[in-house]
């Protein structure tokens, strides 16, 4: 289908503290549009400071998703978070509304736009009789395997990428199905919907400066104390991993105080930006728009009506 016969679903990206939600609730009003979450975080209960939650104000404006769905000890992952994506996008576009897909979690957008690969795992055993095959037989006899069960992959691997040749064979193995069958299957949704996807920047100082204040308004809202009840429970692998648990950790343990916890938070929190940022730049598909209009005075209605 062309673009002119799809739906639209519409992305906005860029690093933390740059507006996006700001932007996205704004643009939600004009263009009739409810808004999925694709922060890795906003999906768990309790911690609503943490993950810089839309307040509920905002929430009541706008219908938004994928939002306090989770409890602290449950594991949330990009292939978690696209299977319930693409169910959402479907609800909404039923309601003919506009899906609006908003965060920073790079790897969470990219799997729901392009497909995520999901596997078994690993075989431990498996990985080391292929490996003391290639080492008897040599690397051709392992590559001229691959070529048999999975021509296609083996097409794109050297025959001495010993490790990418092991996986390949591994995944058949584990999978009964190729590495390209698997693919096949686990498309993203860029060839069913018109895929337009925006993305905020800021001159860097007055990003790191939004993002300073943001700190700073974090700790006045509670935040060691959020963390002091998450603390009490169980974290998973994924919660665990928020900016600003293990920051106010360090302070709860009296390794230092409040105020080395905010200036390593405010430094991991610009340094983890800086990874988004870098994340996102490659990707040709991104119209990138400045957020300096609005991050001010200025009100993100400039740019929604700008997209819509």
């Amino acid at each position: 289908m062309t673009d002119s016969c799809r739906k639209k679903v519409i992305f906005i990206v860029g690093p933390t503290a740059i507006g996006k939600t700001c932007l996205a609730v704004e643009l939600a009003k004009k263009i009739g549009g409810e808004i999925i979450s694709a922060d890795s975080m906003q999906g768990y209960k309790g911690m609503d400071i943490l993950s810089q939650k839309p307040t509920k104000n905002e929430q009541k404006k706008v219908p938004h998703h994928l939002i306090s769905f989770l409890a602290p000890q449950d594991e949330y992952s990009a292939a978690n978070f696209s299977k319930l994506a693409r169910k959402k996008i479907e609800e909404i576009i039923k309601r003919q509304k506009t899906p609006i897909v908003v965060g920073g979690s790079g790897l969470y957008v990219k799997a729901l736009i392009d497909g995520v690969f999901p596997s078994r795992g690993k075989d431990e055993y498996l990985r080391k009789e292929l490996q003391r095959l290639a080492e008897d037989k040599g690397n051709l006899f392992l590559y001229n395997r691959l070529k048999k069960i999975d021509p296609a992959s083996a097409a794109k691997i050297h025959p001495n990428d010993l490790k990418r040749v092991i996986r390949a064979i591994e995944i058949y193995e584990l999978e009964k199905v190729t590495k390209t069958g698997l693919k096949e299957k686990t498309k993203g949704i860029k060839d069913k919907y018109d895929i337009k996807i925006f993305g905020l920047i800021a001159d860097r100082e007055k990003l790191y400066q939004r993002i300073n204040k943001r700190v700073d308004l974090m700790f006045r809202k509670g935040l060691v104390k959020e963390v002091e009840k998450l603390l009490r429970g169980t974290l998973s692998i994924t919660s665990s991993q928020a900016l600003g648990v293990k920051e106010v950790k360090g302070f709860l343990e009296k390794e230092y105080g409040i105020a080395k916890a905010k200036e390593i938070l405010k430094r991991n929190t610009r340094r983890f930006a800086k990874r988004q940022l870098t994340w996102f730049r490659p990707d040709s598909r991104i119209v990138w728009l400045d957020a300096g209009k609005f991050c001010g005075e200025e009100p993100a209605e400039r740019i929604a009506r700008e997209i819509a």
